[in-house]
């Protein structure tokens, strides 16, 4: 059975868009989904399925939307296209500060001309690279007041897109491998 990370966006933020933790891993359970694990309350999930990753992130959004009442999107990767995200980081040796060191995972690729843009982009020192699903960004001066962040938008990107800075992903991996 193949395990997954899934990823949902915008919740826990204040008092917005509310999703105990406790109740999410019972919710997921209670669904067939085995396992389920989360990191802190900003939506990582780590579970185990048969399903596709894309019908796992169908999935989720609609058992969310049903039981807590909010839609949110869920991008979802295996724990094996997890571990290879953290092998390709393009930005390894810019990273001096993992908290300011984010990818952005994406419901699908972007558009060519999408990334060339991204790519192209003046935000140094701010650093951005995208592969594939993903975007890597490093936001020197921290994420609030970044150039880089205002470009890593859905409406800008033409696709969903859900961020986590570079401990969370890692960790992500790590309690993919715990069983």
């Amino acid at each position: 059975m193949a395990r997954h990370i899934a990823l949902l966006r915008g919740i826990n933020l204040g008092s917005r868009n509310r999703v105990p933790m406790p109740e999410l891993r019972q919710l997921l359970a209670a669904n067939g989904y085995e396992d389920p694990k989360t990191l802190v309350q900003s939506g990582n999930v780590v579970l185990s399925s048969r399903k596709r990753p894309d019908t796992v992130a169908r999935d989720l959004q609609a058992l969310v939307a049903e039981r807590f009442g909010i839609d949110v999107p869920v991008v979802v990767r295996s724990r094996d296209e997890l571990a290879a995200v953290i092998e390709a980081n393009p930005l390894d040796e810019a990273v001096a500060d993992p908290k300011r060191f984010q990818v952005s995972f994406l419901s699908a690729a972007p558009e060519a001309s999408v990334v060339e843009s991204l790519e192209s982009a003046d935000v140094a020192p701010e650093q951005i690279a995208v592969r594939g699903r993903e975007i890597y960004a490093w936001h020197a001066g921290g994420i609030q007041r970044s150039p880089a962040a205002k470009l890593l938008t859905d409406a800008k990107l033409g696709v969903t897109a859900t961020a986590r800075n570079w401990n969370t992903v890692t960790r992500l991996l790590e309690l993919a491998d715990e069983r």
